[in-house]
């Protein structure tokens, strides 16, 4: 990385400041281009920036931070201007004719300072999360992620793995001298509660719930009122809405939060054997599909005949003729609102009870498999085994370990993962 890198980190001009960031070994050279001078670091020093051919372009605050204690992990610049377009288009044309300077591409920044070891490969993925965070729920556990909870963590586990390792190659090497026999006594009892430990988080509610929504399904045959309670539900008109049968053809989702909780709410086409024509069938065969991916089916249809775990729901309640439930979980409305207060406070107790907890961590997908990876070595392990198996078994956990932290990956899983960042960031 010897390029310097910038990009404006404030979001879309216009506004009262944005900020410029410039992050590599020309920072500083790009400072004194711009305003003459090098700032005193860390501290704000209001400078005139003016470009190659003397022209003042802004009058602005510039902070200087040399080093590698920075949030990149190498010299870096701050640039707080006015921030119109203008303003800020000049200055980024300035930056760009000077030599060893270009355009940051997405999660550059970010990328750096993982790199340079500012942060590791889950303290990222929690920062990329809570830059797309909608809701309160979202934004603690990514809080949580970011700031290192889950590093903390998985630290302290290695450690342990290491201490095992150390243990059983203790007897390998000096296991015939007579202060070295066999593994401590203690060496089962720590395994065994090391492993349950594990089993409890890979057990806790996982990141994608969090981060996609509680995905709720409405499903049940044509005309059974499916799309005016999905409208309900959302508080708008997204489903078209009509007496004829086979009007939904397709998935309709849109996801909305309720009481600070993400939900993706899907609209179905009406179940049926008979009677749908071509476009209709695929549509019908989607909302199968849907429905087995659903962590929630709301049930429209003859009672008993839904998914197992659907919620019976008696719809229509307003309707001279409809379809009578002997014990539905909720009657209601979706045309009149009647009942449709107390669906919408069950989904948001339920979805809260799937969901982690307000600032626990929650494993993603990537972080569960190796975590996966690590218990799944730690059960093989047989403290009255071979003890070459033991040792080659824990160096497997411990290789899951890093991973999750970033010590050992590819370059496709980092270029997804910081792709997801903007390019200021």
């Amino acid at each position: 990385m010897t390029d310097t890198i910038f990009a404006c980190s404030s979001g879309m001009p216009p506004a009262a400041i944005a900020v410029i960031r410039i992050s590599g070994p020309q920072a500083g050279a790009a400072l004194i281009a711009l305003g003459g001078r090098l700032p005193v670091e860390r501290r704000a020093s209001l400078m005139v920036l003016r470009d190659g051919a003397g022209v003042e372009l802004d009058r602005a605050l510039v902070l200087w931070f040399p080093g590698k204690r920075t949030a990149t992990g190498e010299d870096l610049a701050e640039i707080h201007c006015h921030g119109g377009r203008a303003v800020i288009a000049a200055l980024e044309h300035a930056l760009s004719a000077l030599p060893g300077l270009r355009r940051a591409e997405a999660g550059e920044f970010t990328r750096r300072a993982f790199l340079n070891g500012r942060m590791d490969l889950a303290e990222a993925e929690g920062l990329g999360d809570l830059l797309s965070a909608e809701t309160e729920m979202q934004r603690q556990a990514a809080v949580a992620m970011a700031g290192g909870a889950l590093s903390a963590v998985v630290k302290g586990w290695r450690e342990r793995v290491l201490m095992l390792s150390a243990q059983v190659e203790a007897v390998l090497d000096f296991g015939d001298e007579d202060d070295v026999g066999a593994l401590p006594a203690s060496f089962a009892s720590t395994l065994s509660m090391f492993h349950v430990e594990l089993s409890d988080w890979l057990a806790r509610p996982r990141a994608e719930a969090l981060r996609e929504g509680f995905r709720v399904v409405i499903a049940g045959p044509p005309n059974a009122g499916k799309s005016t309670l999905f409208n309900a539900l959302v508080e708008d008109d997204a489903a078209i809405i009509t007496p004829l049968a086979g009007t939904t053809r397709d998935i309709l989702m849109r996801p909305v939060a309720l009481g600070g909780v993400p939900f993706q709410f899907l609209d179905t086409a009406g179940l049926r054997d008979d009677g749908a024509d071509v476009v209709e069938s695929i549509g019908i065969e989607r909302a199968r599909e849907v429905m087995a991916r659903a962590d929630l089916v709301l049930w429209l249809g003859p009672e008993g005949e839904g998914p197992q775990g659907a919620w019976e729901i008696e719809s229509r309640i307003d309707a001279a003729v409809r379809m009578a439930k002997s014990a539905p979980r909720h009657r209601l409305s979706g045309k009149t609102g009647e009942g449709v207060d107390a669906l919408r406070q069950d989904l948001i107790d339920t979805a809260r009870r799937a969901m982690p907890k307000p600032g626990q961590v929650a494993l993603n997908a990537r972080q569960h498999g190796l975590l996966s990876e690590a218990a799944t070595a730690l059960a093989a392990i047989r403290p009255d085994g071979d003890l070459l198996l033991t040792a080659e078994d824990l160096r497997a956990a411990r290789s899951a370990f890093d991973r999750l932290l970033g010590g050992a990956g590819t370059e496709d899983m980092l270029d997804a993962l910081f792709g997801r960042f903007c390019i200021g960031k």
